[in-house]
């Protein structure tokens, strides 16, 4: 087979990002130390914010069956995908706007690989993950003060379902990130994933009323954030029933068509790319 008809060895090409990432990191350990620090402990306050808010309710929102210790084990859910996308994606997805204004994608579009794979693991930001160990850790926790223990099935399903809000998560911002090639610069997508993602930190009991109602049909249908982390939550805190299935089966079909329609988007984008040279 000639070279040009090849597959490129993605694993190892994401491998040897991985490792240059991390001996970048390493290069700079104080520095490393820090932002990891920094990340933990404004976590930390937020554990400590909901420890005073449980000194007075006994649930977060009314009848929403989220008391103290399922809630903080959808915190630690929260605390995981975060870190999954703050580590892999966020940083590359912001970095493809300034690619477009600088021209640097085109030097991108010229290798052979696959453009979305390189914009997408251009590097990875090892000191995010100091929220996913101290996410799990709260969801041990929490497990062991509830003297609860999900069944293998669960086991299973958890770590599934934390992709299958990853990648929800990942196709909302490349659909957003996609813009910039219409607008030059996009310098307010953390603005907006944080507003977006903003409601996704919560159950979705909670949003009740002629105010609450809407905002959960918008996001979780229009912007379907809400099951990024409300999915995988449930099948670890919550027993399993059939209630849960149709909202499960809801979120492996969106995290599907999100990617489906953020590749076709991405390659349109990619169509209308004017190169910095013409």
């Amino acid at each position: 087979m000639s070279m040009q008809h090849q597959k490129p060895p993605y694993a190892a090409i994401f491998w040897t990002v991985a490792r240059n990432s991390l001996i970048r990191e390493m290069t700079f350990r104080v520095n490393f130390i820090a932002h990891s620090i920094a990340l933990m402990s404004w976590t930390g306050l937020q554990l400590v914010f909901y420890n005073i808010i449980f000194q007075f309710r006994d649930s977060i929102g009314k009848d929403t069956g989220w008391t103290r210790y399922p809630f903080f084990m959808f915190l630690g859910t929260v605390m995981v995908v975060n870190s999954l996308m703050q580590t892999f994606f966020m940083p590359n997805l912001r970095e493809f706007s300034e690619m477009i204004r600088k021209g640097n994608l085109d030097f991108v579009l010229l290798k052979p690989i696959d453009t979305q794979f390189l914009v997408t693991f251009n590097r990875i930001d090892w000191s995010s993950m100091a929220n996913f160990a101290l996410g799990l850790g709260v969801i041990v926790y929490s497990m062991i003060q509830m003297h609860y223990m999900p069944t293998p099935l669960q086991f299973v399903l958890f770590p599934f379902y934390l992709l299958v809000g990853v990648s929800i998560y990942y196709s909302t911002v490349l659909l957003m990130s996609c813009s910039s090639v219409w607008m030059g610069r996009n310098q307010s997508l953390d603005q907006l994933w944080f507003y977006i993602t903003t409601f996704s930190r919560y159950p979705m009991e909670i949003y009740q009323g002629s105010l609450g109602v809407p905002i959960r049909w918008i996001f979780t249908t229009v912007f379907p954030v809400l099951l990024v982390v409300n999915v995988p939550a449930r099948v670890l805190a919550k027993p399993l029933d059939m209630d849960q299935l149709p909202l499960a089966g809801y979120a492996v079909l969106v995290a599907i068509a999100g990617l489906f329609l953020s590749r076709m988007l991405f390659k349109f984008s990619l169509n209308k790319y004017r190169s910095a040279s013409s």
